[in-house]
């Protein structure tokens, strides 16, 4: 039996798992843990928890955060943001087709890792002489998508609360256009597109509700007998689960899934 534990290193950050064998700790700790990179400073995301195989080798918590891990985090931010800004400097005069957006070092700092977005391939063989001459250090550069620099930066979305992605949300999960229109949401890409441009990640999570809400319902323009008459289906409320159907008359009449089930006496196809 060993105990794992998940650290993240940023805010919304993924979830790592590490051995923790000895140590006392609860979510809100900071650590210092191994990593593929160097020292890593993290926080304890999920406790300790005892399992029989993890079927996967794991890295090490080294030690509980100490005063002087904290003092040299803020000296390795210092050191990120005088980097960040040289690097933009440099970008500068070599013309280059790059958004910086985020600095990081390793707790070791043995590395800088760069990252950007750019519209293609980035020729940065001379940045990288510049950055390697002025810091002396190991140096990654990393292209992103536009969603992780809204996830890195931050900021309000249009409902007026902190974006998703910057909040809590570890991964990305695919969007796509088909989710707004069951959810009978407006096709505008003005309005159902995030600060990053891209499609709204909140279209992902109550489209699998809406999906099956709407599985009971009769689709838009069948046609339907009911006791008030024959229609055809013009209109959807899935929260509601109602339909709205519209009679020979032209007359619109509401009803419930329930009453559509009760008052239907025959029913033909599309």
């Amino acid at each position: 039996m060993i105990k794992v534990t998940g650290v993240k290193f940023k805010t919304a950050g993924k979830i790592y798992d590490f051995k923790s064998d000895a140590f006392v700790l609860k979510e809100g700790d900071a650590v210092i843990v191994e990593t593929e990179q160097g020292l890593g400073f993290g926080k304890i995301a999920i406790p300790p928890v005892e399992i029989e195989n993890v079927g996967k080798k794991l890295k090490q918590i080294v030690r509980v955060a100490t005063e002087k891990d904290f003092l040299k985090r803020e000296e390795l931010k210092k050191l990120e943001k005088r980097v960040f800004n040289f690097c933009i400097q440099c970008i500068n005069d070599l013309d280059l087709l790059m958004n910086l957006f985020s600095v990081e070092s390793t707790f070791d700092r043995n590395k800088l890792t760069f990252f950007y977005t750019a519209d293609g391939r980035i020729d940065f063989r001379e940045l990288i002489k510049l950055l390697v001459k002025e810091f002396s250090i190991r140096i990654e550069m990393r292209q992103v998508g536009i969603r992780n620099l809204s996830k890195h930066c931050g900021g309000i979305g249009k409902c007026g609360r902190e974006l998703c992605c910057s909040s809590f949300m570890h991964t990305f999960e695919p969007v796509s256009i088909r989710m707004a229109k069951e959810q009978g949401l407006s096709l505008n890409p003005t309005k159902i597109s995030g600060v990053c441009g891209r499609l709204m990640c909140c279209l992902t999570f109550e489209n699998e509700t809406y999906k099956s809400l709407k599985r009971g319902m009769p689709k838009l323009g069948k046609k339907i007998t009911i006791k008030e008459g024959k229609g055809k289906v013009v209109r959807q409320n899935v929260l509601k689960e109602s339909v709205t159907i519209r009679l020979e008359d032209n007359t619109e009449i509401e009803k419930t899934i329930q009453q559509l089930t009760n008052s239907i006496t025959e029913s033909t196809k599309e």
